[in-house]
């Protein structure tokens, strides 16, 4: 299953395919490929065979009265379609190779997320250049607004508002768990979150960032930090106590002014919740991602965890230090000042042994309930993370505020 049941029920998370094939062969019958390759039947006496023109195996053959004929794979497979009419089987009635070049083809991407789709989306247009398809992707409306004018050649549409109405082929970006491999070649947690998309679609799965808007006016004078210390799951947050408040304090102690930008100044559940770090400066609320990039844009640089703001500083350019123990670096962008600790329990969301479970707050699925759950995020200390951002700024040349000062 590609989400938590309730995630789905939230969020248009799988746009259906239409409910018929939309293309029409002979003798009635009906095929495409959205979602795989599908054929339907008319009343008759039909063999039916489902290959993969690249590598000429048979992935299904079958004979069938009437009715629906479907592949397992979902992900992109250079699909031939051939059906016989069983009383004449020396030339298929219908021979068909999959051909996308200048067909309506539509990318569902899901939405109540950021970083994932950051991640995925320029996948997508390296599919639309590869295969010269009339591609319509469809997303959470503040990502449309985000990348409308930087893709002119592709269609960006808020889910579930689909335009192409009879699609020639459709496929489906996210995330599948429990060893799926009808939806995905790979699992996800042996290849990265941002190639998976790029195995899905049968593309180059090399990381792109996405192009993002120019930037927009500073409006911080002085030189800044931007950090970002919330997410979705307790495991992704970074629980050393200390940890923030010695960082803020470094980096104010240099300098910088240190904008805090999570989207909420307070979060969590339960008896659980964590505000915005000591010392940092409020910058939090739900604003449009245009502006959240231009304020990533005019920063030095930026800190935080394995989550969607992080991708967004990467896709806006801005060096970032990513503090992760619960994911393995494989499943981030890269970026040298990744901070991590392996001398402790890590990188569980990597596992393919466990399964993540979103609806649990607190998962941790090795230490729950013991006095070593979160180990791997609470042994990063604010040491670690210092260093990493002392090595960052000889990398780029990077001069704080206050040793300028001293040098006049």
């Amino acid at each position: 299953m590609s989400e938590n049941s309730a995630k789905q029920n939230t969020y248009p998370f799988k746009i259906p395919p239409p409910q018929t094939p939309t293309q029409e062969g002979p003798r009635g019958i009906r095929y495409d490929f959205n979602d795989g390759a599908r054929v339907l039947l008319p009343k008759g006496a039909w063999h039916v065979e489902l290959e993969d023109d690249e590598s000429g195996n048979i992935l299904f053959s079958c004979d069938a009265e009437d009715g629906w004929v479907a592949s397992a794979k979902k992900y992109y497979v250079p699909f031939r379609i051939r059906v016989w009419d069983r009383a004449d089987m020396s030339k298929p009635v219908l021979d068909h190779l999959m051909d996308l070049r200048g067909k309506p083809v539509h990318i569902k991407f899901p939405v109540g997320t950021l970083g994932d789709i950051i991640a995925w989306f320029p996948y997508a247009e390296k599919f639309q250049k590869k295969h010269g398809c009339n591609l319509e992707c469809t997303m959470a409306a503040n990502l449309v607004e985000l990348f409308a004018a930087q893709y002119p050649d592709m269609t960006l549409t808020a889910a579930p508002d689909v335009k192409t109405a009879e699609p020639y082929a459709s496929y489906h970006i996210g995330l599948f768990f429990g060893g799926d491999q009808n939806n995905q070649p790979y699992d996800f947690r042996q290849v990265g979150l941002a190639q998976t998309a790029g195995h899905i679609l049968g593309v180059d799965p090399q990381e792109t960032p996405p192009r993002m808007p120019p930037p927009g006016p500073r409006t911080v004078a002085e030189p800044y930090v931007c950090i970002a210390s919330k997410s979705t799951n307790l495991a992704k947050t970074w629980l050393n106590g200390f940890g923030w408040e010695q960082v803020v304090e470094h980096l104010k102690g240099l300098g910088y002014r240190v904008l805090c930008i999570d989207r909420d100044r307070t979060s969590g559940t339960g008896w659980t919740w964590s505000h915005i770090p000591y010392g940092a400066e409020d910058f939090t609320g739900n604003l449009p991602l245009p502006e959240r990039v231009a304020l990533l844009q005019h920063a030095e640089f930026f800190v935080g965890l394995s989550s969607g703001l992080s991708w967004l500083a990467w896709a806006a350019g801005t060096p970032v230090v990513l503090i992760s123990g619960f994911s393995l670096p494989i499943c981030e962008f890269r970026t040298p000042y990744r901070v991590h600790n392996t001398h402790v329990c890590h990188g569980c969301w990597d596992a393919t042994d466990v399964c993540f479970d979103h609806n649990d707050y607190y998962w941790c699925p090795r230490h729950k309930g013991t006095d070593r759950q979160f180990e791997c995020s609470r042994a990063i200390t604010g040491r670690q993370v210092i260093r990493t951002i002392e090595r960052l700024l000889a990398d780029h040349g990077l001069v704080a505020p206050n040793e300028k000062k001293q040098a006049k």
